[in-house]
């Protein structure tokens, strides 16, 4: 087949422009933005709910097997202040987990540790309030760890490993530098990083906007 020259330069241009969207995309991860939530346990949805009572999918999440349910549930600290509106996260887990920002700590009055999610022993007390029961975890209320899911292709692309800890650049209304990311890789993850509301105001950032990886030398 012949080009024409118009033809040959137009198909340059595309190939060279490609090139450049690789290039500008290496390192760069979407950003997903996590407002407070609650985990449930089967015992805890039905002391909440009632017994039986399944709990209502709304929407999948970014992560496979992970949705976010139509439920929402009152949060209680010893500030005997009130958050309500909570959504519940599924699927169920063997304990129940309350996530929240340092600002919702301020309003409750508890004193949650940084941590990865799951990760609950001696974290702190809250009261949760549902529509048939209330539940009171002597511990279970953490801040969420800035943390980024990898699969495990992408792991080998970023050259990093399930539990090290990185450097992430995000360049929003506020240029903002977050030291000690925790990477997470397993084979079913998607890219992406996950932030609270505190970290992404500061930055400046929203949802799907592009961070970037510093791997640490």
């Amino acid at each position: 087949m012949k080009y024409t020259e118009q033809e040959l330069k137009a198909l340059v241009e595309r190939v060279i422009g490609t090139i450049k969207d690789g290039a500008s995309s290496e390192g760069e991860i979407p950003v997903g933005i996590s407002n407070r939530h609650i985990h449930l346990s089967r015992e805890h949805v039905e002391i909440l709910f009632g017994k039986g009572y399944e709990l209502t999918k709304m929407k999948d999440l970014s992560q496979p097997g992970q949705y976010a349910c139509k439920e929402q549930l009152t949060i209680v600290g010893p500030s005997m202040r009130a958050i309500e509106g909570v959504r519940v996260l599924g699927p169920e887990r063997k304990k129940s987990q309350v996530e929240i920002s340092r600002t919702d700590s301020f309003v409750l009055k508890v004193k949650p540790p940084v941590r990865e999610s799951g990760d609950i022993a001696g974290s702190a007390p809250v009261t949760i309030i549902g529509p048939k029961g209330i539940v009171t975890l002597s511990e279970g209320c953490i801040i969420a760890n800035r943390h980024i899911h990898m699969s495990l292709d992408e792991g080998e692309r970023f050259g990093v490993r399930d539990g090290e800890y990185v450097d992430v650049e995000l360049n929003g209304e506020r240029r903002s530098l977050f030291y000690d990311v925790q990477i997470r890789v397993h084979k079913d993850f998607r890219l992406e990083m996950h932030i609270d509301t505190d970290d992404a105001n500061a930055a400046g950032v929203g949802n799907g906007f592009k961070a970037k990886l510093l791997k640490r030398s």
